[in-house]
């Protein structure tokens, strides 16, 4: 039985993913560094711990991953203070979709609190999550299931009672590895074939999840 939905907010809640490619290649530029859309797909949720060798392996151990994610950091939160934060198609029905079928909800993020609680009060959902849980806040972050098995936690779910939504192949991992059934819903690439392999659907959007969920349930 699913009594429980977690959301990754980057790139599903809200459409900044293409924010953090088009910063991460200014602010690596700025430094001297060439970053490819590939190269970035790579990355996407990586905590700190994982994306850190990634990047040095990719761009060499000279790469400032903590000068140039400060860098980016900047540039992204510049744009959207005067560009506002834009949410993805069909989260208002989902969400008034779960509410009314008694779902409980949550948002596991590899964005820090602060700024989380900021964009989702911005687009006006804040108040509809139950609980709301960042990677910094636990010991690994994505791929790594801490996140998820905290937001479980925090709802008092079993993984295995919870759906996760995820646009990103190592979100859609953290989730699985959790023990969640994963849906995706692509935002820059569909799933690589080993995420393929662990998904319990794939989605369009976010208001294409309903059927989806309403198929586990039957």
């Amino acid at each position: 039985m699913i009594n429980a939905v977690i959301f990754d907010m980057d790139g599903l809640l809200i459409n900044t993913e293409k924010y953090l490619f088009r910063f991460w290649k200014q602010a690596a530029a700025e430094a001297g560094y060439d970053l490819s859309d590939e190269q970035l797909l790579g990355i996407r949720s990586l905590a700190a711990e994982f994306a850190i060798p990634r990047f040095r392996e990719i761009m060499g151990a000279g790469f400032d991953y903590t000068a140039i994610r400060n860098r980016r950091k900047e540039l992204m939160s510049d744009h959207l203070e005067q560009n506002g934060v834009e949410k993805k198609p069909g989260v208002e029905i989902l969400l008034q979709w779960l509410t009314e079928h008694g779902y409980k909800k949550a948002v596991a993020t590899a964005t820090d609190m602060e700024r989380t609680r900021k964009y989702l009060s911005e687009i006006g959902i804040l108040e509809q999550f139950d609980q709301i849980v960042c990677a910094p806040s636990v010991p690994h972050g994505k791929p790594m299931p801490d996140v998820y098995l905290h937001a479980c936690a925090q709802i008092g779910e079993r993984p295995e009672n919870c759906v996760a939504l995820e646009d990103s192949d190592n979100g859609a991992l953290s989730a699985y590895r959790a023990g969640c059934k994963v849906i995706m819903v692509p935002d820059l690439a569909e799933p690589l074939p080993e995420t393929e392999e662990f998904l319990t659907g794939v989605a369009e959007n976010l208001e294409a999840v309903i059927p989806l969920l309403q198929k586990l349930e039957a």
